[in-house]
């Protein structure tokens, strides 16, 4: 049997010199905080990913912005190979609350980050670094 990758997505989103966060409500890293983001569902897009995932664990309605990039490094989840295409987005509408796969969300200001779940220390890293 072939087996391939699984796909998410995670999601920068910054105001006004603040990025949203989530507190994991579940394994891996429970209880880290994390880049709002999820898997992709079949027959899904990758944007409308998404835009769902941080609906459903923020409360939040956003814009994408732009590509930050594609994280694949097999060992970058201990469930098991899973690929992400990550984005920065810009809020239009909601209101930040934690929901489904989040215990909470909050802003935190970005020279004061908490230990990040996953990789996302470094998509956070690239989604910030001057173009």
């Amino acid at each position: 049997m072939h087996k391939n990758p699984a796909l998410t997505v995670d999601a920068v989103i910054v105001k006004d010199g603040e990025i949203v966060l989530i507190q994991r409500k579940g394994e891996p890293f429970l209880g880290q905080y994390a880049l709002p983001g999820g898997f992709v569902e079949y027959g899904e897009t990758v944007e409308a990913a998404l835009r769902r995932e941080i609906l459903e664990e923020t409360g939040l309605v956003v814009e994408i912005v732009s590509l930050v990039g594609v994280y694949s490094d097999p060992r970058r989840d201990p469930r098991g190979h899973v690929v992400s295409v990550a984005f920065t987005a810009t809020i239009v509408g909601g209101v930040l609350a934690g929901d489904s796969d989040a215990e909470k969300a909050m802003l935190w200001h970005i020279t004061k980050l908490p230990p990040l779940a996953f990789d996302h220390a470094q998509i956070v890293h690239d989604a910030l670094r001057p173009r």
